[in-house]
């Protein structure tokens, strides 16, 4: 087809599609430009092969403790190659749904390397398009730190694809990539040391519930080495200095990089069309504008938030904005979640930033086993949810959570968040029981 398409969307991640068939749906001629695979870093390398990994082994885990719920199984193992491939079933299964989508909606979707030749025109492997509006949606890339020989370790990638449990395994970062790496690695039976820089595990996570998690992920053998600096990776061994800066080793059967990801901005053409951008990724405003006119930006290349949801409700705002419908995104409100066992799941202000602010506020922190739902479905096992409220209006100000559970409860609270609702009108919602939910109620009605 030529022509001037409405919007040319350059990345097919959960931020790009989705935006594509918004558009489409609005009436407008929408070009998808995409060299790699539909659905980005989200499909097919990050939230859905690692949550068919986990779980494979949460059900794992759960047959190894079966007796506790009156069940006894013999013979039982863990067959990795047949996890990757029950994993790259789904993975097609959904790379296929969003293909159909995108035909459906009538977005053309056009396999190239896009690279934006000015404010208004994207080169696709010889192919010049002109479009009325840009929309960058690149995505993000594993990173790399800047230690010596960390180029021999495997990186959240390509682990998904080794068929072979290692019997040890370091991984380089504590965020939220290594902390699920290391609770499905530790459940099937690895050793597992998780090396983080930081004084904290999960940096952002409230720390009362990364505390939580921390305790439970050593109690499933995980070992937790917080302000530890990876100097040098040498094969099968990390070389760190310790919290007391003390030079350590540690030799393991295999390596992990999981230091987190960075934004896909080289060869995009930002500099000749004046797009403000640095190793955080582009800077857009709240409408998901950049600083070059006609041209958008959503989704990890942002650096914002490097999470699906997130990118997605971008991408729509960017929409909505270029033609006509006033939206923005309100950034407080979205959920993030952990998909550790336990789950963290938390939105809003941590109790650390309220501190920084000088916010005055009212907290509770309540068990989830106070829910017999919790106690029914994880035995053994402890939670807790947090909830901060304003001092003087009682405004939701942040809901954190660890336990089984709380990544499907998790939207409510970000509802309340996103439309300012106070603990008082909150208390009056009807809970459904017997729920995990229900100790979020509990922990409202104790911030009245």
């Amino acid at each position: 087809m030529s022509g001037i398409y409405d919007l040319i969307v350059v990345g097919a991640g959960p931020g790009g599609y989705e935006a594509a068939a918004h558009a489409a749906q609005l009436g407008k001629r929408v070009a998808l430009v995409e060299r790699g695979r539909t659905g980005g870093a989200c499909l097919n390398v990050g939230c859905i092969p690692t949550k068919a990994f986990l779980r494979s082994s949460r059900l794992f885990a759960d047959c190894r403790n079966a007796q506790a719920y009156g069940v006894r199984i013999d013979g039982l193992s863990f067959d990795l190659p047949a996890v990757i491939a029950r994993k790259n079933r789904i993975v097609g299964t959904l790379r296929r749904g969003v293909e159909s989508m995108l035909k459906r909606a009538g977005v053309e979707v056009i396999r190239a390397h896009g690279r934006l030749a000015s404010r208004r025109t994207v080169a696709a492997d010889g192919r010049v398009l002109e479009a009325r509006n840009i929309l960058i949606a690149t995505g993000s890339r594993p990173a790399a730190p800047p230690v010596p020989g960390i180029e021999s370790a495997l990186d959240s990638d390509a682990i998904l694809d080794r068929p072979e449990i290692p019997h040890s395994l370091a991984i380089i970062g504590g965020g939220y990539i290594g902390l699920e790496f290391a609770g499905f690695f530790s459940a099937i039976g690895t050793e597992v040391t998780v090396c983080e820089m930081l004084p904290q595990v999960a940096p952002g996570v409230d720390r009362d519930i990364a505390a939580r998690l921390v305790d439970s992920l050593e109690k499933s053998g995980v070992t937790v080495r917080t302000s530890c600096r990876v100097t040098a990776v040498n094969g099968e061994t990390v070389h760190y200095q310790d919290e007391a800066g003390k030079a350590q080793a540690l030799r393991v059967a295999c390596v992990l990089n999981a230091a987190g990801r960075v934004p896909v901005t080289d060869g995009l053409g930002l500099e000749e069309i004046g797009v403000d951008f640095d190793q955080r990724g582009i800077r857009t405003s709240e409408e998901g504008r950049t600083s070059a006119p006609n041209v958008w930006a959503c989704g990890d290349v942002t650096g914002r938030r490097l999470l699906a949801h997130a990118a997605t409700r971008e991408g729509v705002v960017a929409v909505n904005n270029m033609f006509g419908r006033r939206d923005r995104i309100r950034y407080h409100a979205i959920p993030s979640v952990i998909y550790t066992h336990p789950e963290i799941a938390s939105v809003g202000c941590t109790e650390e930033e309220l501190q920084a602010q000088g916010v005055a506020y009212r907290r509770a922190l309540v068990p989830m086993s106070i829910s017999g739902r919790f106690l029914v479905e994880n035995e053994g096992a402890t939670g807790a949810i947090k909830v901060l409220a304003g001092a003087r209006h009682g405004e939701i100000l942040g809901v954190h959570a660890a336990g089984d559970g709380a990544s499907e409860f998790i939207a409510l609270a970000a509802t309340l968040l996103e439309t300012e609702m106070c603990a008082a009108d909150a208390a009056g919602i009807v809970f459904p029981h017997p729920t995990v939910c229900e100790a979020l109620k509990s922990a409202i009605l104790q911030v009245l």
